[in-house]
């Protein structure tokens, strides 16, 4: 879970460090004093998009550190140690940093080592979950809705496959659409096709046939060179007048040898000698066999030379590199089969699409029948939890309609969320029925019910308690408060009855000068959290009416924890 936060240079924040506690932390302060930076600010180092214009103006860089504690066996730290990004001296600690440059581009690093932005997603999938006041908007969306869905069924097996043979059929029709566009080829396009694999095939060019004709007509167009030139290597190593290479190292090491007998400090040159003279001798045995094998072959020459002049003229007629010819001819016998057989080939690709679109609606439907299930058990999931966030009467339909027709890799159905809010109401789409504060709750409700225990350690929810407020607002804080027993609360909220319940609050404020604006971040205790329930519950002054209510909220938070 976060434990420290530090940020510098970024937007209106200069130098903030901030500790945060186990279960839920609440962050409250007015409208535009800077919340938003904090979660930001967490955004960058699980990955999140980094715009230069969030440096502070003057600064050549911000940076972000944040510390996670991670369990060894948690999926968090499983995944530093098959990265070997893990800290051997603390491996239950983590460290991220971001800094961000005012010139553009950004750099990462996990414990210490550089990382790209990849692995800082990957890694952050694993630490935080991030739920933001925009997600009851995004519920609207059906492919939210499909996607939420799958999310609480854990088909992804089944989604997996359903994917594959849908790319399998697209494939299929690609190469049907191909075959059909390029039409039925005529009796000239076929002989073309027979005309130039003859010509080929007389020729018949082997794979790797190119590289070594080149490779032995150099050899042998300076045979007479390589001959003179290997010759007098070995008469400098062995038949020297002025004495040869080999001669003169074995003196030395006889020098050597008579040094070492006096003084034991010649030994390591002496060896070197030794060494370098079975070197010389070994070297003079290589050139001297490779020069018994070399021979003046004109007539073997004239044969390569031919053979290379054919390989270059066709590859220059097929407008490709003498290497590939090989490649060529197989390309134009398969051009010429499907010329020939275009009608065999068409009826086959139908064929296998039929068998393929059949595999498809297969793992299509056994697709329709897991999430079927889920929705029965999420919806009733989903609706015990908006029923206790205030809507006692609502009831939540999940529906699945399957187009036969709709083929992709997300399945065949069509996934709707509807909702009757009152006794008597059928159940119709969000989109159509639902409030802002109605979106609010149910959001909240789906994620609790998506996510449960195989959530991230730690949540933040930015404001997703817009739109709510009095009685529900109590019970969605106390929603909030449960779930910070299994994981780790930040909430940004406007509402006093949710920041009553927090384990610790920290308020945020924006503080302006004719130089510069600069937001502070302070952890509240007992008065100084009194003073902001109050000035939360309202009203342009804060009066001991108010503060005694705050008091009694705080109470009613601490009893309820």
């Amino acid at each position: 879970m976060l434990r420290q936060l530090s940020i510098q240079n970024l937007a209106v924040i200069t130098d903030l460090n901030l500790d945060f506690g186990d279960g839920f932390n609440v962050l409250t302060g007015e409208t535009g004093a800077g919340k938003s930076i904090l979660i930001d600010a967490i955004g960058l180092v699980l990955g999140h998009r980094a715009d230069s214009d969030a440096v502070r103006t003057g600064q050549p860089r911000a940076q972000v550190d944040a510390a996670f504690d991670v369990g060894v066996d948690s999926p968090a730290g499983a995944w530093l140690r098959d990265q070997a990004l893990d800290d051997p001296d603390d491996p239950g600690c983590c460290l991220i940093r971001r800094v961000v440059m005012a010139d553009g581009g950004s750099r990462a690093f996990i414990n210490g080592s550089q990382a790209n932005i990849r692995s800082l997603r990957a890694l952050g999938e694993r630490l935080v979950d991030v739920h933001g006041q925009h997600d009851s908007q995004r519920l609207l969306d059906p492919t939210q809705q499909r996607q939420l869905l799958d999310a609480f069924g854990r088909h992804d097996q089944v989604l997996t496959t359903v994917a594959t043979r849908a790319a399998d059929l697209k494939r299929l029709r690609d190469a049907l659409g191909e075959a059909q566009s390029a039409g039925k080829p005529t009796e000239a396009e076929i002989e073309l096709l027979q005309f130039q694999l003859q010509e080929l095939d007389a020729i018949a060019p082997e794979p790797g046939e190119f590289e070594q004709l080149d490779q032995e007509q150099r050899r042998l167009a300076n045979a007479e060179q390589l001959m003179r030139d290997a010759a007098a290597v070995i008469g400098l190593l062995v038949e020297s007048d002025d004495g040869a290479a080999i001669e003169r190292s074995g003196k030395a090491r006889d020098v050597l040898s008579d040094l070492e007998a006096v003084d034991s400090a010649f030994s390591e040159a002496r060896e070197l000698v030794d060494s370098a003279t079975i070197q010389l001798e070994d070297a003079a045995r290589l050139v001297t066999r490779q020069l018994d094998r070399m021979e003046l072959d004109p007539e073997r020459l004239q044969i390569v030379d031919d053979r290379l002049t054919e390989l270059h003229r066709l590859a220059r007629k097929h407008d490709c590199q003498p290497d590939t010819l090989p490649e060529l001819i197989q390309s134009l016998r398969h051009r010429l089969d499907q010329a020939i057989h275009a009608g065999e080939h068409t009826e086959r690709l139908q064929q296998e699409i039929e068998a393929a679109l059949a595999a498809y609606r297969e793992a299509a439907q056994q697709l329709t029948r897991a999430r079927s299930d889920a929705a029965m058990r999420m919806q009733q999931a989903v609706t015990d939890n908006v029923r206790s966030l205030g809507m006692p009467d609502a009831q939540v339909r999940i529906s699945i309609r399957p187009d036969p027709e709709q083929v992709g890799p997300h399945g065949m159905d069509r996934v709707t969320f509807e909702i009757a809010a009152n006794p008597g109401q059928s159940a119709r789409p969000l989109a159509r029925v639902a409030s802002g504060g109605e979106l609010s709750r149910l959001a909240l409700a789906i994620q609790l019910v998506v996510l449960g225990d195989d959530a991230a350690p730690t949540m933040i929810f930015d404001e997703v308690d817009a739109g709510i407020g009095g009685a529900v607002a109590e019970i969605v804080g106390r929603r909030l408060a449960e779930l910070s027993e299994r994981h780790q609360v930040l909430c940004v909220t406007h509402l006093p009855q949710v920041a009553a319940q927090g384990h610790q609050q920290y308020h945020v404020s924006k503080q302006s000068s004719d130089q510069a604006t600069r937001t502070r971040v302070e952890q509240l205790q007992e008065d100084r959290r009194v003073e902001e329930i109050a000035r939360m519950l309202g009203g342009v002054e804060v009066t001991e009416r108010t503060r005694a209510h705050a008091r009694e909220m705080l109470g009613l938070g601490e009893a309820t924890a």
